[in-house]
């Protein structure tokens, strides 16, 4: 039991986040596409646990990672990445910012390029 407390809570290389950001941004962003085009909101419940998981898993979302603060721009990626779907389902909303859609893209290309990708 001890084991397994101790390599739940082994923390994983940072310079692995990257790649895993971008490939969670990558898969998640043409399936949300789909959604919003086909209007279906349910998607958005499966998208904001997956994203809280990753989040957690790396403890940047509910804790601040220091060991991911030179990767600011894929937590940013990830962190958005709902929020822009659902804006484009409901661009009225507080939270759809005139700059949340760039500054997304921004962030998902810097994090593409940090992941080598």
């Amino acid at each position: 039991m001890a084991l397994a407390v101790s390599s739940a809570s082994a923390q994983a290389d940072p310079a692995a986040f990257p790649a895993e950001a971008s490939r969670f941004v990558e898969t998640e962003w043409p399936a949300m596409s789909a959604a919003v085009a086909a209007r279906d909101r349910s998607y958005f419940e499966g998208a904001m646990a997956r994203t809280v998981d990753l989040a957690e898993r790396w403890g940047f979302k509910t804790r601040a990672n220091a060991a991911l603060a030179p990767y600011e721009a894929c937590t940013q990626a990830v962190s958005d990445l709902v929020v822009v779907g659902l804006c484009q389902l409901t661009p009225q909303a507080s939270e759809c910012t005139p700059h949340l859609a760039s500054g997304f893209e921004r962030h998902r290309a810097q994090c593409r390029a940090l992941a080598g990708r």
